[in-house]
């Protein structure tokens, strides 16, 4: 098609978050309910670290002491529940499509605590009349976080995998069954930036080459679990993916995005998937923990993930028994 000259003004002044939409359905990766509002995603992502800095706001506090005054006498988890529902249906009310609840970190390796959290929190957002397909339970992607990733699918209860760092992990989500992949893009660039103390940006960012690495294998060989890049520290990332399957990203830097029209070209698709040279593994729990532990960056960074998590939600405790 032969672009008109009021049609390319159109184009041309189309910013680059707007461009970006066109191939990637954007998802706001916070639990701040105006930014959300701003940015008119699809999706939206929590998890333990936005919802603590969210509530020492004070347009959000409200919703900490609501949580604390429903559960009197009931246990610091159940506030905790609480309070994650009540974010999740306030996004809800701001947002189209899904909202992503994490489940407590602290049972990153009980595959049957992670169970019975992801059907506790789906039957409260039942509860309060949200249909379990706007819900995606958020889970830890070790082997037992993705071995209750399979039993709660099978059951209807969509997960979300993240803390998602390498292929291995990858395979064995789709494999799983599991709705939803989270590869935490900057986190790996991070690793990579500490170890060489090169910053690497473009097409070369280690943390762009393993999202399109797991973007092509799935796409590939055929499994219909979603991408989801994350845990963004620049734009440049976030264009080097366009065309993945969705971005969550936070609203500092969708704000940057739509302070730029420079053009966004697709990066990502099916049919350069099936051009790359990827190779399908033979997963099973063996080859899961040997390629994990052999990736050192993997490794780590998961640990490091669900520490990080693990404070953030002893410290949403301690802000709740501030206030018993």
């Amino acid at each position: 098609m032969k672009l008109t000259p009021d049609v390319f003004d159109i184009v041309h002044t189309m910013n680059q978050l707007e461009q970006l939409k066109q191939y990637t359905t954007v998802v706001a990766d916070t639990g701040d309910f105006q930014a959300i509002k701003a940015y008119t995603p699809r999706d939206a992502t929590t998890n333990p670290s936005l919802i603590l800095k969210a509530v020492q706001k004070p347009e959000y506090k409200h919703l900490l002491e609501k949580a604390v005054a429903d559960t009197a006498g009931k246990t610091i988890d159940e506030t905790i529940d609480h309070l994650l529902i009540a974010f999740g249906l306030q996004i809800l009310n701001e947002i189209p499509g899904r909202v992503s609840t994490e489940t407590d970190a602290r049972l990153s390796f009980d595959t049957e605590g992670t169970v019975a959290k992801g059907r506790q929190l789906i039957a409260m957002y039942e509860a309060a009349g949200i249909s379990r397909e706007r819900i995606l339970i958020k889970i830890a992607s070790t082997w037992e976080g993705i071995c209750a990733a399979e039993i709660l699918e099978k059951e209807g209860i969509r997960c979300n995998m993240t803390l998602l760092f390498s292929l291995a992990q990858a395979v064995a989500c789709a494999e799983a069954g599991a709705q939803l992949i989270s590869p935490f893009v900057g986190r790996i660039y991070d690793w990579y930036k500490a170890k060489t103390g090169q910053e690497i940006f473009g097409a070369d960012d280690p943390g762009v080459l393993s999202v399109k690495r797991i973007y092509s294998y799935y796409r590939k060989f055929g499994y219909k679990t979603e991408v989801m890049g994350a845990s963004f520290r620049n734009t440049s990332q976030i264009l080097e993916l366009a065309g993945c399957d969705l971005l969550t990203i936070s609203p500092d830097l969708l704000q940057k995005l739509a302070d730029s029209s420079s053009t966004v070209t697709q990066k990502l698709s099916k049919e350069l998937a099936q051009q790359s040279d990827v190779t399908q593994i033979d997963m099973n729990e063996k080859v899961f923990r040997f390629q994990l532990n052999e990736d050192a960056m993997a490794t780590e960074k998961l640990s490091e993930g669900i520490r990080a998590f693990c404070a953030d939600t002893v410290k949403l405790e301690q802000l709740i028994i501030a206030l018993r």
